[in-house]
């Protein structure tokens, strides 16, 4: 695994350096002939790059059409539902580039959880045409994190952290007297590239203790993601930043 962090100065620094990120693996994968499969955050920071990849230049630099878009987690509401991951990145992203709707493949969070979890396994099974056993390979997984240490619908003290055999998990989150339908780390840690989109000061403390701090992935679930094979990329502004010391702001591995 190789690791990079990016520290930007403001918020709109943070959404040019994520565009071009998408731009470069999207670029990449149609270089070798194939389609795209990203899988896609919930979240503010994503909204920002989302909307961002609507306009110039981004828009045209990128091959809408080879797509295959997916989410990394899902509230267990329906898609019109003003929480819904899928219509958030429908309403800033998808609703104005032209993704064929045959190649949106969405949560079903109207349904009950571990429905919702067992269906979308099936359809990663299905579209990533995987063997009993295999893992899905994304090309791209854009991720947040939450000022607890959380990540997907990864949070701390959750049985999701540690799940290992399925690819889609539905846990009930404690503190937020609800379940979620979330991708696993073993999906997670099978990604190409994966994209941590980070800001805010509220988000130090937590940033710290995951890139500096030593393993506990039970309490700080997004120190979990580690790519076996992959490059992951933190891209963090200055306000969430504010505990790293400096040879973590300039390292890359």
């Amino acid at each position: 695994m190789s690791r990079t962090i990016i520290i930007t100065s403001t918020i709109e620094e943070l959404f040019v350096a994520a565009a071009r990120e998408v731009v470069r693996v999207v670029t990449g994968c149609r270089k070798e002939g194939r389609e795209c499969c990203v899988a896609l955050a919930g979240g503010s920071t994503p909204r920002g790059l989302y909307r961002l990849l609507t306009g110039e230049p981004y828009r045209s630099q990128l091959s809408w059409e080879h797509l295959r878009v997916f989410w990394g987690d899902e509230r267990t509401v329906p898609p019109d539902h003003q929480e819904s991951n899928f219509r958030m990145a429908e309403e800033a992203l998808l609703s104005h580039v032209p993704v064929p709707s045959e190649h949106v493949f969405r949560i079903e969070g109207e349904l009950p959880a571990g429905e919702a979890a067992a269906r979308y396994e099936a359809v990663l099974r299905k579209q990533f045409r995987l063997s009993p056993g295999e893992i899905p390979k994304f090309d791209l997984i854009l991720l947040g994190m939450g000022p607890d240490g959380h990540t997907a619908s990864l949070f701390p003290g959750t049985s999701a952290v540690e799940e290992s055999n399925k690819l889609v998990a539905a846990p009930w989150v404690e503190k937020l007297q609800t379940y979620r339908v979330t991708l696993t780390p073993p999906v997670l840690n099978a990604a190409k590239h994966v994209v941590f989109l980070v800001s805010g000061p509220d988000k130090a403390t937590a940033l710290q203790a995951v890139l500096e701090g030593s393993s506990e992935y039970a309490r700080y679930p997004a120190q979990v993601i580690n790519p076996t094979a992959g490059h992951m990329v933190w891209l963090v502004n200055q306000d969430a930043a504010g505990l790293l010391r400096t040879e973590t702001k300039t390292s890359r591995t």
